[in-house]
């Protein structure tokens, strides 16, 4: 499940990143830190 939600979150961050640029630039980091945390997650057996 959370491999799922990080890996909606990277799309939902590559998306952003290339169309919103400009626009909410800190808030997209913010999207792909907790990806890579819920990926991180998954991984480790913790979800």
């Amino acid at each position: 499940m959370l491999l799922i939600i990080g890996c909606v979150l990277v799309v939902l961050w590559l998306l952003g990143f290339l169309i919103l640029k400009k626009t909410v630039g800190a808030l997209i980091h913010i999207v792909l830190l907790i990806a890579v945390v819920l990926i991180v997650l998954h991984f480790l057996g913790m979800g």
